[in-house]
């Protein structure tokens, strides 16, 4: 499994303009083009998951994660905010980017927990916070995807 195949250019903003977290995460659940009427429940749903604990895993990347019946398929999505928003991460620190996975309650493949571990291991490369911070196109996320062999 290698995380490219789950991510598409038209799903990656490197511009986010929110300021706050719900800001930030009405970004991401845009990029993956539902209706209304599922974004408004996805926003729910990573509300209710970001109350537990805060999907911010330190070194600046949230991973913002959840189940829902509005996706029939695993959904992956990432953003960037160039300035930081506090998202309550694990080390106090701001965050600037963001990987969005949302997935049906129950998938024939079970692909969610390894992607979500996938994407945990790639922000844990040293050289990716600086790296995902000089990205200019969503080609060239792909392309370090691709370079990062994840």
């Amino acid at each position: 499994m290698r995380l490219k195949e789950f991510f598409s250019p038209d799903a990656i903003a490197l511009d986010l303009e929110g300021e706050a977290k719900d800001d930030i995460l009405k970004e991401l659940i845009a990029l993956l083009r539902l209706d209304e009427k599922s974004d408004g429940i996805l926003f729910k749903m990573l509300k209710r998951r970001e109350n537990l604990g805060s999907t911010g895993i330190g070194r600046g990347i949230a991973i913002p994660h959840c189940r829902s019946l509005v996706a029939s398929r695993l959904r992956v999505a990432f953003g960037r905010k160039p300035t930081g928003i506090d998202f309550r991460a694990i080390d106090e620190k701001p965050v600037y980017n963001f990987f969005l996975i949302v997935a049906p309650p129950l998938e024939v493949s079970n692909q969610y927990l390894p992607v979500l571990g996938k994407i945990a291991q790639f922000a844990k490369e040293d050289d990716v916070p600086d790296r995902l911070a000089k990205l200019k196109s969503p080609q060239e996320f792909m392309t370090l995807l691709e370079s990062k062999d994840f």
